[in-house]
């Protein structure tokens, strides 16, 4: 290749790369966490802070899914244990687990999970329908899927969690 040939070539490489225009993507951060091996995330819009394993004091005469309640910064939060609201057993021998404090619009609590994984930014052209299979208790619950790390997750509406929690549906 001479030089003459080897400068065109460049030259339409240049080209070809002004071309290329960058356009940012949509996209909304995700608060992933696990319920025994299961992935799940909520929008990290909805989640105000995640704290880390504490004492809960139990309330006694509260639905299953409420186990107690928590004092963060001089307010007391009840906590809810999302593995009933979903229908996964809840590993009862771990008592290290995080806690997500979530809010609605009307509702806000604790919500006690197995692990928190990552906090990621997602496209919102990645977030994939609810699959048409759901079970019927969780088509209420759930806006959606993502794939992360080879591993599908699900999203949970907080919203919704924090309303059928209020209604006694866990």
């Amino acid at each position: 290749m001479n030089e003459s040939t080897l400068d065109q070539v460049l030259t339409q490489r240049r080209s070809a790369q002004e071309a290329v225009v960058d356009v940012e993507e949509e996209s909304t951060k995700l608060v992933v966490f696990t319920l025994r091996s299961q992935r799940y995330a909520f929008v990290g819009s909805s989640v105000t802070e995640v704290l880390g394993p504490r004492k809960i004091f139990a309330v006694p005469g509260c639905p299953a899914s409420l186990i107690g309640v928590i004092n963060v910064r001089g307010e007391i939060e009840s906590v809810i244990r999302l593995h009933e609201l979903l229908g996964v057993a809840p590993d009862a021998a771990r008592t290290d687990t995080p806690i997500l404090l979530g809010r609605g619009r009307s509702i806000r609590s604790g919500i006690l999970v197995d692990n928190v994984l990552d906090v990621i930014d997602v496209p919102l052209s990645n977030i994939l329908p609810p699959p048409p299979t759901l079970p019927e208790h969780l088509k209420g619950l759930v806006t959606g899927a993502i794939e992360q790390e080879g591993t599908s997750v699900t999203l949970l509406d907080m919203e919704s969690v924090l309303s059928h929690y209020s209604a006694g549906k866990g």
